[in-house]
């Protein structure tokens, strides 16, 4: 596929917090590979220890029984599939999208949103907590391999776009404002298009993966599923296609059928939303969104979100398990709040003496706990597993 003209560059990016602009590492560079900017951004996060411990980091279920839900670290593989697909369709670079898609949850705590409302009622003192903030503050500040600097130095086009995959931000929080402070990364503009295909390839990839395992788990029901006409003109295609196979297959072909008709959807929108435009300063100058869903589509999406919080996230069983979780998680803000000595050494030794500061890493080393690790170290701390959480 010929590079679009909107395209990101991997030899014409911002730089890196720590080199400069690309080339100052080369002969290093050399010695490790022949490969772009933007691939040793993904291969970096791949190899990530903040990565690998997503594999045991609630996406849905909190302490699943079964080996075959998705986690955060299946969701971000998922996710990256599917944004590799759009990047390669519309001439933009796939390295940078996927590095994008595989990092964007790299800043979720344990127990996915539920962990969060935990923090973020916990550090409502201390400047709040924002789990696309953390991303950053992992990847820039606390992942640190390299004996040279923090972090794991990723180009500022990845940096960027993972700060406002969602968009411009106007009110960043303290740690994306101290980190944009240190390497501008230009927050009140559109990231680029790259960004943008990842941030729809994550709502792609949970909208329709949450209904597979919503429907394995039998939290939802597929007559009610089918309520959304949408959906019932997807199944009867899959039931006219294969009359004999069973329902369970057929399940997921619908799955499927919804994930391709979506990814259809934004490429043929984004084409003809970058029409006329010539270069990625263009598109960080547009001023809106250029990669997504179409109208029709965007309002089916909202559709689905509607009825997946009504019937799967706001599930009473659901909302149990996800105030089970929000305690485990003060519990242990408490505690180390209170005696730092239960923390690692490693931990103890950057503990700063003055709030905020104090409160902040302690957040971080939380926020970096799988879901099984803060669940031992609360039964550590506190002498009994959290009920209900036992299966982990």
């Amino acid at each position: 596929m010929t590079r679009a003209p909107y395209a990101a560059d991997p030899h014409a990016h911002g730089g890196r917090e720590w080199t400069g602009r690309p080339g100052d590492e080369a002969p290093r560079a050399e010695q490790r590979g022949p490969r772009t900017d933007f691939q040793r951004d993904r291969d970096r996060i791949i190899h990530s220890m903040s990565f690998r411990r997503l594999k045991s980091k609630t996406q849905v279920f909190i302490a699943p029984e079964g080996d075959h839900y998705r986690t955060r670290l299946t969701h971000s593989l998922e996710v990256a599939q599917i944004g590799r697909v759009i990047a390669r369709a519309l001439g933009l670079d796939e390295d940078l999208t996927e590095a994008l898609c595989l990092a964007h949850d790299l800043g979720h705590p344990p127990f996915g949103h539920a962990g969060e409302a935990a923090l973020s009622a916990a550090m409502l003192r201390h400047g709040g907590f924002c789990h696309n903030a953390q991303a950053l503050r992992t990847v820039m500040r606390i992942e640190s391999p390299y004996p040279e600097h923090e972090g794991l130095n990723l180009t500022w086009d990845l940096l960027e776009g993972l700060a406002k995959h969602n968009g411009p931000v106007t009110a960043p929080n303290w740690a994306l404002a101290e980190l944009d402070e240190a390497f501008p990364l230009d927050l009140g503009t559109w990231p680029s298009l790259e960004a943008q295909v990842a941030a729809v390839s994550d709502d792609i990839a949970y909208d329709n993966h949450d209904i597979d395992d919503g429907l394995r788990a039998g939290f939802l029901d597929l007559d009610d599923l089918l309520k959304l006409d949408f959906l019932a003109e997807q199944w009867r295609s899959v039931e006219k296609r294969f009359p004999d196979a069973p329902r369970e297959r057929l399940q997921r072909e619908l799955v499927r059928d919804q994930i391709g008709l979506m990814v259809n959807d934004v490429i043929e929108h984004t084409r003809a939303q970058v029409q006329g435009v010539g270069s990625v300063a263009e598109v960080r100058e547009a001023g809106r969104q250029l990669a997504g869903f179409s109208p029709a589509m965007a309002e089916n999406e909202r559709r689905l979100k509607s009825f997946m919080y009504d019937k799967l996230y706001y599930h009473p069983d659901q909302i149990a398990a996800a105030e089970r979780a929000r305690d485990v998680v003060a519990r242990l803000v408490a505690a180390y709040s209170q005696d730092s000595s239960l923390m690692p050494e490693e931990w103890q030794a950057r503990l700063p003496e003055r709030e905020p500061h104090r409160s902040r890493v302690i957040t971080d080393f939380i926020a970096g706990m799988s879901d099984r690790f803060a669940i031992r170290a609360c039964a550590e701390i506190y002498g009994e597993r959290p009920l209900g959480l036992t299966n982990v």
